[in-house]
């Protein structure tokens, strides 16, 4: 059983004179004590609804939130030994690092020693001990942060909830906060459930990735999984890092079948664990970005590539350590091959120029 289980809960919002909108619909979730959970999806999908419910700021329009086994959908916030961590920081200007943090804890009614006391001990967690006496305008973006992470975690909550903490840093700031979250949910051995709408912040974070559109659950797994082999169109173009071709079934061959687009050339895909697929068939499918090989026409193809697509170069992007190279392989839609920086740079390609795009035939996968 889950720490946290989630069945079966739906978030309906009514408004006088406008119809229902159903944010949140039939999700059903178990998540381990000590994860990193990171929900993931565009904005209206419903993660931040689903976060608020968690907290306690909404209520469930139906189903149950469970805690340790312990219904806690009908307790108020300050019962459910679960904590939130808002975007902003929210941080009050005229408390120090040390009353900020402790504020909590008065609010509790805990006496200024006792309340002191823990929010020492807390600030040496969070590595700020030279900045207690400091007021929030006199702390970098990264370090208010820490404040707000350590004013959530005083009450000793078993699960933290951050509202995409990490979306008003700079880009440097946030691949070191990505760490310090780390260490943090380590060191304090609280679950975190992180709502973003960013795919590297969630990849580089997340023990459990949940990918959300329209209030569902398209996807949930370990970071890897959900990337590298995502179940449908959606959750591939999403996570991004997957071109999906469509076409129809030509041939089923045991293994394998051949997916026809117009008067291309057939691309043979491998079943894996897709079953049931038949002649006729409408089907997408995913290559990876970085398994597309790019080949001048007339030359010889890699080792085991069987399928090659005629493409022309629309746009080149250097990236640092690959080259993000845009191509007109499917029609009215992108297809983009990640070319490592060496291996392009020894025989550049430019835009307009025909190449042949191809892979190893297993490296293409049919989605749901």
């Amino acid at each position: 059983m889950g720490m946290l289980e989630i069945r079966n809960v739906d978030k309906v919002y009514h408004t006088r004179g406008k119809p229902p909108v159903h944010a949140v619909r039939a999700l059903d979730m178990d998540i381990r004590s000590g994860e990193i959970v990171a929900l993931l999806g565009s904005s209206g999908c419903g993660k931040t609804s689903t976060l608020r419910m968690i907290a306690g700021f909404e209520s469930v329009s139906s189903g149950s939130i469970a805690l340790a086994q312990r219904p806690i959908h009908e307790l108020p916030p300050a019962k459910r030994r679960v904590a939130m961590a808002f975007e902003g920081y929210s941080l009050y200007p005229p408390l120090t690092v040390r009353e900020n943090i402790a504020f909590a804890l008065q609010v509790r009614g805990q006496s200024k020693a006792e309340r002191l006391r823990a929010a020492d001990a807390m600030i040496e967690k969070v590595r700020l001990t030279q900045f207690a006496d400091r007021l929030p305008a006199q702390l970098s973006g990264g370090q208010q942060q820490r404040v707000a992470l350590a004013r959530a975690a005083i009450t000793e909550p078993r699960v933290l909830l951050l509202d995409e903490p990490l979306s008003a840093l700079d880009e440097q700031l946030r691949v070191q906060m990505r760490q310090e979250l780390r260490r943090m949910q380590r060191e304090l051995g609280i679950t975190f459930i992180h709502v973003t709408h960013t795919q590297l912040e969630a990849i580089a974070l997340a023990d459990l990735v949940v990918v959300m559109e329209q209030g569902r659950i398209k996807q949930a797994g370990p970071a890897r999984e959900v990337y590298a082999h995502p179940r449908d169109r959606y959750v591939a173009e999403f996570m991004g890092g997957q071109n999906v071709l469509s076409g129809r079934v030509a041939k089923v061959n045991g293994g394998s079948f051949l997916l026809k687009q117009g008067a291309r050339e057939a691309i043979e895909v491998p079943l894996q664990a897709r079953r049931g697929i038949g002649v006729g068939d409408t089907i997408d499918i995913a290559v990876r970005r970085d398994d597309v090989a790019l080949v001048r026409p007339g030359a010889s193809l890699p080792p085991g590539c069987g399928t090659a697509l005629p493409s022309r170069v629309t746009a080149i992007e250097y990236q640092g350590y690959f080259v993000k190279v845009m191509l007109d392989t499917v029609p009215d839609d992108e297809f983009v091959a990640y070319v490592p920086e060496k291996t392009f740079f020894a025989d550049p390609f430019n835009v307009g120029d025909v190449v042949l795009a191809t892979w190893v035939a297993d490296r293409a996968r049919p989605l749901a």
